[in-house]
C-alpha cells in the first residue's frame, strides 16, 4: 500500500466512524480552553477537568487571572504535574493577554507561542479547536500512532517534523478533527504498549500490524 492509499484508508475510516472528533478538555470559551491546555502537559485530561472548575470559579476571565498571586492561585493546581511552573505560566499568560492583546486570547500560532507555557503545540490546538484552523498539534499520541501506522516515515524524528508530513497529506479541511482522531485512537486503541489492534479497524493499512502478521 502507497503512503496516498494509507491516507486515503485512514481518513475514510475515520470519517465512517468517528464523524465527530473533539477535546475532551471541558472549556466554554477561549479562555478556559487556553487554561486547560497549559494545564494538560504532562498531565490527563481526566485530572484537568477536575481542576479546572476551581479556577474559573475564582478566575473566570482572563482579566481575573491576571490579578492572581502565586500563592493564591497554586493550591487550586497542585495536583497537576509540575505545579509550580505552571503556576507561574498561568499568571504570566494572563497578564500578557491583558497588556498585549486587550485581553483577548490571540488566534494566530505567531502570537500564542508569544504567550508563557505556549509552545507550538498548545497554540496548534488553540487554534485549531476555536477557529478550525489547518493547525495540527503533535502530542505523544499523535507522534506515536502516525509512525507506528506508516502516516509518517520513521525518520520524522521531531513532533514539527511529523506535523509538517500529517499537514502535507491530509485534506486541509480535515486537519483539525484529523488531530482529534488520532488523538483519541492512540489513546483508547494504538495505545503505547501492547496495542489493541485485534479491536482496530485500520488493519488493512497499519504497516505496524502488518509487519506483526509476518512475525
Amino acid at each position: 500500500m502507497t503512503r496516498k492509499e494509507r491516507y486515503n484508508f485512514i481518513v475514510d475510516y475515520f470519517e465512517k466512524n468517528m464523524p465527530v472528533a473533539e477535546t475532551e478538555l471541558t472549556f466554554g470559551d477561549p479562555y478556559e480552553l487556553l487554561v486547560a491546555v497549559i494545564l494538560s502537559a504532562q498531565c490527563t485530561d481526566k485530572r484537568v477537568n477536575l481542576t479546572t472548575p476551581d479556577i474559573f470559579r475564582k478566575y473566570p476571565t482572563v482579566k481575573a487571572l491576571s490579578k492572581a498571586d502565586f500563592d493564591s492561585l497554586f493550591p487550586l493546581i497542585k495536583s497537576i504535574s509540575y505545579p509550580n511552573n505552571k503556576t507561574k505560566h498561568l499568571i504570566g499568560m494572563a497578564n500578557k493577554v491583558v497588556d498585549q492583546f486587550n485581553g483577548k486570547i490571540p488566534m494566530t500560532v505567531e502570537e500564542l507561542i508569544q504567550l508563557p507555557g505556549v509552545g507550538r503545540k498548545t497554540a496548534n490546538v488553540i487554534t485549531s479547536v476555536v477557529d478550525n484552523q489547518p493547525n495540527m498539534a503533535v502530542d505523544t499520541h499523535v507522534f506515536r500512532v502516525s509512525k507506528r501506522i506508516g502516516l509518517v516515515p520513521q525518520t520524522a524524528s521531531t513532533p514539527l517534523a511529523v506535523e509538517k508530513e500529517l499537514i502535507k497529506n491530509i485534506p486541509e479541511a480535515l486537519i483539525h478533527k484529523a488531530h482529534h482522531w488520532l488523538i483519541l485512537h492512540g489513546r483508547y486503541v494504538c495505545i503505547a504498549r501492547n496495542p489493541k489492534c485485534e479491536q482496530c479497524g485500520l488493519q488493512p493499512a497499519c504497516r505496524y500490524y502488518q509487519q506483526e502478521k509476518k512475525n
